[in-house]
């Protein structure tokens, strides 16, 4: 009998949710940076073992928002855990509970929803800490499961995958068997090119950007792509763009390799950068870009 279930990821930024479902699915569907807040949009990773398909969802940091865009994160994030059949809440060992925690574990006490605590990066924690925080967490509900892991390495992901199978039900599935994500082409090449954005510039710059594709041609051996990079302030775009184009031709670099890895045929990048002035305030341009329910 096939059995299938929704799982919510959060968490507050930067603690590995993204990188957590990429080593579930064994691939990469989500876009990771050292920096907080990478994740904008749900993901959707669909994880099938023999009867069983996981449907795994991956959420913005839950933060106080600033902005109409962080406003945006954080419905989504939300919203995602009323859509679950359960929810991971993924911690940072070395932290201690957060108004995020705190919030997460108010809506799991209301609503009933299954639950696991996933204590993420423990590679780089003492076991003292690993128990201090178990029993902190224990002490504010009743967690169906604790599991350390490490995503970035991917340990103990099997039994934490062993754990969420306990919450599935009896169900056809939602999606085919080699599906692994519901994203289009086109939003993971945006994502691709926002995530060398990310990792290439330093401090606000990169998040005050946003990337829409306006042309995605495939041509059989080659696929032909142009992308327009948002930013907040014209000194913004100098940076973005660099001495010589330099800072432009290092993302646009980056990026067409993992998109011909994705895509597995040849890419001809195009990369534009214009401004859009406080873009992030505005909830209509928010949409527009693409951050949207829909």
């Amino acid at each position: 009998m096939k059995k299938t279930g929704f799982i919510a990821i959060v968490g507050r930024p930067n603690v590995g949710k993204s990188t957590l479902m990429n080593a579930i699915l064994g691939e990469k569907v989500a876009i990771v940076s050292n920096k907080p807040q990478t994740t904008r949009n749900r993901i959707i990773g669909i994880h099938t073992k023999g009867e069983a398909q996981y449907v795994f969802l991956d959420t913005p940091g839950i933060h106080k928002p600033k902005n109409s865009l962080g406003e945006f994160m954080v419905k989504t994030a939300n919203s995602s855990m009323t859509d679950a059949d359960a929810v991971i809440l993924v911690v940072d060992v070395s932290k201690e509970i957060s108004t995020v925690e705190e919030n997460v574990i108010k809506y799991l006490k209301q609503s009933g929803l299954p639950s696991i605590i996933a204590l993420n990066k423990v590679d780089l924690c003492r076991r003292e800490q690993i128990a201090e925080t178990i029993a902190a967490y224990s002490k504010a509900h009743d967690f169906d499961a604790f599991v350390p892991i490490c995503a970035k390495n991917g340990k103990n992901v099997g039994e934490l995958l062993d754990e969420c199978e306990k919450f599935l039900s009896e169900s056809d599935w939602f999606f085919p068997e080699d599906m692994v994500t519901d994203q289009p082409e086109r939003q993971m090449a945006a994502e691709i090119i926002r995530e060398k954005i990310l990792r290439t510039l330093d401090k606000e710059v990169p998040h005050g950007t946003a990337v829409v594709i306006e042309e995605f041609k495939d041509e059989g051996s080659l696929v032909r792509i142009r992308a327009e990079i948002f930013c907040e302030k014209a000194s913004h775009k100098g940076i973005i763009v660099g001495k010589g184009g330099a800072s432009l031709k290092l993302i646009g670099t980056y990026a067409r390799e993992d998109l011909e890895k994705m895509l597995g045929t040849k890419v001809y990048l195009n990369l534009w950068v214009k401004v859009k002035e406080n873009w992030r305030e505005s909830a209509r341009t928010v949409g527009n870009f693409g951050y949207n329910e829909e």
